[in-house]
């Protein structure tokens, strides 16, 4: 067969094996969501000197994933405060662990910046594990996501600040729920 019939027939069978392949689907998926539990906090390298209330808000988006069982990667940001004495500005990266369809395990790792009263503005490390509902959505980029969620949280300013957090998350369009609903039986039925 001559060279030029040879690599004619080579391209034709790549275009075809091109042309058959599906393109892959591997959306970026967010959520945003509110956190609250106790949060055990210390101060001078120690670990649970008070127990106070931690609040927080939080966001993320995973890449990577086309189906319930993919792993994914992305970027998180959150917004904390330790029974409303500091404020943490945080972020960092996630890896989404697929060990069970609907029920994944996340976890996070990344920095954040401290504020409070007495010491200003601290730099700090945390870790998270989230634990609870988490399944891919075949219909949008937001996922759904609430559950269980541990962290800590490492400071390394004056304060040598520790923080243990025991959370839900709990998925920010199903905590506007009870107030939509709430609007909804005020405003009434639609009138036609």
């Amino acid at each position: 067969m001559p060279r030029c019939l040879r690599s004619a027939a080579g391209a034709g069978i790549a275009a075809a094996i091109l042309g058959l392949a599906g393109a892959a689907r591997a959306d970026p998926q967010w959520n945003v969501s509110l956190t609250t539990g106790v949060c055990g906090v210390g101060e001078g390298g120690s670990y649970w000197d008070d127990t106070c209330w931690h609040n927080g808000l939080r966001g993320d988006v995973m890449f990577l994933r086309e189906r319930n069982s993919d792993f994914g990667l992305g970027p998180y940001l959150d917004f904390t405060t330790a029974g409303f004495d500091d404020v943490k500005l945080g972020g960092g990266g996630s890896l989404h662990i697929p060990v069970h369809p609907f029920v994944p395990i996340v976890l996070s790792g990344g920095g954040y910046a401290r504020h409070s009263k007495p010491f200003g503005w601290e730099p700090g490390i945390a870790g998270w594990l989230f634990i609870g509902s988490r399944s891919y959505n075949f219909h949008s980029s937001y996922i759904i996501a609430s559950g269980l969620l541990v962290g800590l949280q490492r400071g390394f300013g004056d304060s040598d600040e520790t923080a243990v957090i025991i959370a839900i998350q709990l998925d920010a369009v199903l905590a506007s729920l009870p107030f939509v609903i709430g609007y909804e039986a005020i405003k009434g039925p639609p009138e036609h």
